[in-house]
């Protein structure tokens, strides 16, 4: 191997840069394990700490409810005002052995012992000690000269040269008499539970003033505890926190916690926990670190000298290839037999000049054809169609578009969902295909459910023939999972040069025939200029429309219905009526629709219910409460923010939604299901009243009744203006009254023309009834006065 060549370069710089990383690593971590380690173990005897004091005090809080049970009793209270010493005691003895008192006692207001009992045999023997009496004493006068100011206290307190926890809670009647004083020694107990809690050392030391300390209780042993207590300075020199003590050859940080003291006696706890244990998990890591860099090296050595002779050969072919590649020449091989990651290289560069080359070639494809029908798309129909144009403008010949837009494809989408949708769409597609033959044009999928055809050099005649196969060709039901479809469409039709010049304006025009087939449900039609003149007629009515709302040219009127087991009026049909400034009365069924296709009627709905609810709280003043019938569109239920502008028109008006009826039809439901559902949840929460008009005449009357929040049956008045006389009519209005009872519905009758038609619907058990025999809508004003005689006229008793 040269010295200067690539492959001894190669292990050169794998070994330094191995044993470089390694070695810093090693030192690094090393240091870093120490450091941590000491870390770790001031941090865990801070929080070990912590966990002392909060066990302290909840000592001190035992003791104080305790000391608080004892004070209120009133057995208690009164043996002491009797000075009844056996009683005294007694109690005593029984609180302290029922909290775990070791001492517990009675002071008077003079700081005295009057009274003394202890649950130990030290704390009983030592109870008659004269020295202990005094350390006690002094103790608990000490503490008592404290709760005189704050009411109660706790501290610890040495006596006998022990320590510990002591509280004093004040004996009231109501004015406080005495004190009761309670206390627990610090020791074995409070070792014992902190040691298992957090398997660290602890030490209580006490020691005489400025002499050596002496280990009181310790989870160390004797020898250990000793040599603990050794080390430490005296008491006026103890810092907080020993970073180093050396026991035997363990090596221990410690934090040092002031317990009590007095004038005798100091009393310590000393908390522990051995660095070297912390830092022996890592002692492991760092020999297991230093093994892996030596075999790493080794290791190295060998796989870089290897890999550097294999690396210099086909390196040089690898990467003039890949400058082929790059500069787009996907045809470039790469002749490299080799099965190692050179090999893997050399492949993976043939597999990404596949996909590369895979990839624009399904991109191309995306561009143009229609993923779900593989029919061309709308940019390809537009290019196909600029060409067409081109060719037939050189040839002085013409060539015919086909738009299609599929009936109620929609609804079928939403109530079948949108998987049976796109299988629907691949047979419309199938379809299409099969009425074109197997020539060269076929059809285009421009989007959702529209379709296009292209006829080039064709005549008019041509393309209406081919858009009356097509309509024949789908009135034929279609079959998918069982479930049987009738489809329907729209088919517009324009040509070059006759209706347009340029692709753009083609595509416009037949667009603006196909939408004038769908609404006039025509099949086909060809573009004609007075397609658009009625175009123009529809912006000048919306203009129309917009002036008579701002010029107040709309009027309220008002249709009565009548309960029909009384006779009575108890609702009203609000009903918008334009009255024109030149043109006159105009009639709804001249406006209402297209206000419906324009989306206006959103504005005539909302000023039908401003309206309603002005005129309810006008009658309501005039003792007059009927209930209002308005009429909500299609596009209505899909405004998701109906409900609130509803609530805005009641709060105006001060009128309560109950005083309302919304009446919506069965196909106003079905353009958006689910948008609808949401909307009309809404307004039944508020509290409106919801009706099905012309029951009847939906698609799927059933299937969406019994998810409606509905109160009311409307039934079509197509079914009741002639039942008297037709018997088909009289069963389909009695099984539908029938219905709606059934379902706990409210049922409403509307064309109500003779008397004959009323007392059929009373015997059929019908509700209520509307139509011109009851009277003709009217203008709101005039319904005051219209009532009054019709309640002269039908006395609730009079039959109807």
């Amino acid at each position: 191997m040269r010295l200067h060549s690539l492959e001894s370069r190669v292990v050169a710089l794998f070994i330094g840069l191995l044993l470089t990383v390694q070695l810093a690593a090693f030192f690094a971590i090393g240091n870093a394990i120490d450091r941590n380690a000491r870390t770790a173990v001031e941090e865990n005897l801070k929080i070990n700490e912590k966990f002392l004091l909060r066990l302290l005090d909840q000592n001190a809080q035992k003791l104080i409810q305790g000391a608080i049970v004892l004070a209120k009793d009133y057995a208690f209270r009164e043996a002491i005002g009797t000075h009844d010493t056996e009683t005294i005691v007694s109690t005593l003895s029984n609180h302290g052995n029922r909290i775990g008192s070791d001492l517990t006692m009675l002071v008077g207001l003079d700081r005295k012992i009057t009274a003394f009992s202890a649950t130990s045999k030290t704390s009983r023997s030592n109870g008659a000690n004269n020295e202990l009496s005094n350390s006690l004493q002094q103790s608990v006068a000490a503490l008592i000269q404290t709760a005189e100011k704050t009411g109660s206290a706790a501290s610890t307190a040495i006596v006998d040269g022990k320590p510990y926890q002591m509280v004093v809670v004040p004996i009231e009647a109501p004015v406080t008499i005495s004190w009761v004083v309670m206390a627990i020694p610090i020791g074995k107990a409070l070792v014992t539970d902190m040691h298992e809690l957090s398997r660290m050392q602890i030490s209580l030391l006490t020691s005489e003033k400025q002499g050596r300390w002496l280990a009181n209780v310790s989870s160390l042993n004797d020898e250990n505890a000793g040599k603990l207590a050794q080390q430490l300075p005296v008491a006026d020199k103890l810092v907080n926190y020993l970073p180093a003590l050396q026991i035997d050859d363990d090596q221990y940080s410690a934090r040092i916690l002031r317990l009590a003291q007095n004038e005798q006696f100091n009393t310590i706890a000393v908390l522990q926990l051995s660095i070297s244990q912390a830092v022996a998990p890592y002692k492991d890591l760092q020999r297991n670190l230093l093994l892996l860099t030596v075999l790493a090296a080794v290791v190295a050595s060998i796989i870089s000298a290897i890999t550097a002779r294999r690396i210099t050969g086909p390196v040089r072919q690898l990467a003039e290839t890949a400058r082929s590649l790059g500069a787009g020449d996907y045809t470039a091989t790469i002749d490299v037999k080799q099965k190692d990651e050179i090999g893997d290289l050399a492949r993976t560069f043939m597999t990404m000049r596949d996909g590369i080359a895979q990839r624009e070639k399904e991109i191309s494809r995306l561009a143009y054809w229609d993923t779900l029908t593989n029919l061309p798309n709308r940019a390809l129909f537009t290019d196909m169609l600029e060409e067409a144009i081109g060719s037939a403008r050189s040839h002085e010949k013409s060539c015919y578009v086909l738009m299609m837009d599929l009936d109620r494809f929609k609804h079928v989408n939403d109530v079948m969902g949108h998987r049976f949708g796109d299988i629907l769409l691949n047979q419309v597609a199938i379809r299409l295909s099969a009425e074109l033959g197997a020539g060269g044009t076929k059809p285009a999928r421009l989007g959702g459910d529209e379709f296009a055809i292209l006829l080039p050099n064709s005549a008019k005649e041509d393309a209406l023939d081919l858009a009356n196969r097509i309509l024949r060709s789908l009135e034929k039901p279609i079959s998918i999972e069982d479930q049987t479809v009738d489809l329907g469409a729209g088919i517009g039709i324009a040509g070059f040069p006759e209706h347009a010049g340029d692709a753009q304006s083609l595509l416009s025009r037949v667009e603006v025939a196909m939408y004038a087939a769908k609404l006039g449900n025509s099949g086909a039609v060809i573009y004609s200029p007075d397609i658009d003149k009625s175009s123009q007629q529809s912006l000048s009515l919306l203009s129309e429309l917009r002036a008579a709302l701002e010029q107040q040219a709309f009027r309220l009127y008002v249709q009565p219905k009548v309960g029909l087991d009384h006779g009575q009026v108890i609702a009203v049909e609000a009903l918008v009526r334009w009255i024109h400034p030149e043109r006159g009365f105009i009639f709804p069924d001249q406006f209402i629709p297209f206000a419906e296709q324009t989306g206006f009627i959103r504005q005539l709905t909302h000023w039908v219910m401003n309206e309603a609810a002005r005129v309810c709280h006008l009658w309501a003043q005039q003792g007059i409460h009927l209930k209002i019938s308005v009429n909500i569109s299609t596009r209505d239920l899909l405004d998701q923010d109906l409900p609130g502008k509803f609530a805005h028109i009641l709060q105006n008006h001060e009128v309560k939604a109950a005083s309302f009826c919304l009446e919506i039809t069965e196909s106003a439901i079905m353009d958006d299901p689910v948008r609808a559902f949401q909307t009309l949840d809404k307004l039944h929460a508020m509290g409106f009243e919801l009706s099905i008009d012309d029951f009847g005449t939906g698609y799927s009357s059933l299937a969406y009744l019994k998810r409606l929040p509905v109160h009311e049956l409307k039934i079509d008045k197509s079914f009741v203006l002639k039942m008297e006389k037709d018997i088909d009519d009289t069963k389909i209005v009695k099984s539908t009254i029938d219905l709606g009872h059934n379902m706990g519905l409210r049922v409403v009758a509307e064309g109500v023309e003779n008397i004959e038609v009323m007392n059929l619907l009373k015997e059929l058990g019908c509700d209520q009834a509307q139509g011109y025999y009851i009277s003709k809508p009217m203008p709101s004003t005039d319904m005051p006065a219209w009532l009054g005689k019709w309640q002269e006229q039908n006395q609730p008793s009079s039959p109807v």
